[in-house]
């Protein structure tokens, strides 16, 4: 069984895949991209700041920190 969840709500350990980013920013959906966010591309939570805000993500080999304002525009899936 497959889950939907908001990037900004995956849980840390859990591997999910990106399906779709919901920002009509135009700025920030590249910044995204060049970060590597993208449709289809593996992303997992490693780490939230002592006030869950912001979080790790590795993706694409690397390891990138976003806030959760930019992370709800993630839409995840995963195995449950």
């Amino acid at each position: 069984m497959k889950k939907t969840e908001k990037l900004s709500r995956l849980k840390e350990g859990i591997k999910a895949y990106i399906t779709e980013i919901r920002t009509k920013d135009a700025p920030m959906r590249r910044r995204l991209f060049d970060l590597g966010f993208m449709p289809g591309v593996a992303v997992e939570c490693i780490m939230a700041s002592p006030l869950g805000d912001p979080r790790a993500y590795f993706v694409g080999g690397s390891v990138i920190a976003l806030r959760s304002d930019d992370a709800q525009n993630l839409i995840t899936e995963y195995e449950v």
